[in-house]
């Protein structure tokens, strides 16, 4: 009778298990069939908008990236119509995506339209279109750059704790939290902090074909509405995403009716990953601890 009894416990325990693998079985192939479903446009072949949506911190994004070229190589992607979301993020990320949007524009018309907040390097990005809607209320420029870092030999100190380092020029690893921040180390980091920053007044006067002097004046860090944007020549109209499609229709002949194809950024670990954002989420304050170096950030306190 024993016998019997573990027999039968050790089945249900199978049982258990099998019902176990075959429930993670069937959701993982149904994750995988949605996938693939979204990936495959019901008008393939057929001409289609390219709508891109551009939310949250701004960082370099080698998928991205080669996302977008292959719109630029689809001749079925009539146009781009890029929606932006974003406080900014990092300089490079602001960057890649404007280069990235930029050779999208060589082959067909790109267009941004500005959501709450287009700010940095989110406005960065923005420049890369050949026409951006803002608006009214949208939060925009902020046109600067800023390397942050932290003082805290004070709380090293009371905790007993001295760090100690060997470097090859006193400049090496500056600015570090751990070390006080010497005046030769604050100028060398100004100096890039500026460079970059001219580089980014230099790239607004260029787009937004206006006098370097005027841009600069522009660019002192603060931010703007989009009727403020619209009066400073930061942006071109007022308007949403269907005034965008109406400006694709008059200036390239783009019909209204055209279908909208959301562009999905192809990655190794494409599906999993989906699975987890929209199990797990992730928040701007996730991808602001992501963000290293340079960055062009509306808001970048993060301490």
């Amino acid at each position: 009778m024993s016998l019997e009894a573990d027999q039968l416990i050790d089945r249900r325990r199978l049982k258990r298990r099998l019902a176990y693998w075959r429930v993670f079985g069937i959701l993982a192939a149904l994750v995988l069939v949605v996938a693939a479903v979204g990936r495959f446009s019901p008008w393939a072949g057929r001409d289609y908008v390219a709508l891109l949506n551009v939310e949250g911190i701004i960082l370099d994004d080698r998928a991205r990236d080669a996302t977008l070229r292959g719109i630029a190589e689809n001749n079925s992607a009539r146009a781009l119509v890029v929606y932006i979301d974003s406080p900014g993020g990092s300089v490079v990320g602001g960057e890649t995506l404007y280069l990235s949007l930029r050779a999208v524009a060589e082959n067909k018309p790109v267009v941004a339209v500005m959501g709450d907040v287009a700010t940095s390097a989110g406005y960065m990005a923005a420049l890369g279109a050949d026409y951006i809607f803002a608006r009214s209320g949208s939060v925009t420029g902020s046109i600067g750059v800023i390397m942050q870092s932290a003082d805290i030999t004070g709380l090293l100190e009371k905790l007993g704790i001295k760090p100690e380092s060997v470097k090859s020029a006193p400049l090496k690893a500056q600015p570090n939290p751990m070390e006080p921040f010497s005046p030769q180390a604050r100028e060398a980091t100004r100096a890039v902090v500026l460079d970059v920053f001219n580089s980014f007044v230099d790239l607004v006067a260029e787009r937004r074909e206006m006098a370097r002097e005027d841009a600069l004046k522009l660019a002192d860090g603060r931010i703007y509405t989009g009727r403020q944007a619209k009066a400073l020549s930061l942006v071109d109209e007022l308007g949403g995403e269907r005034k965008a499609r109406k400006w694709l229709a008059a200036t390239h002949g783009i019909d209204e009716s055209m279908p909208v194809h959301n562009v999905r950024i192809e990655r190794e670990d494409g599906v999993w990953r989906e699975f987890l954002d929209s199990s797990v989420g992730k928040t701007v304050f996730s991808e602001r601890l992501r963000l290293d170096g340079l960055i062009s950030l509306w808001q970048p306190d993060i301490w």
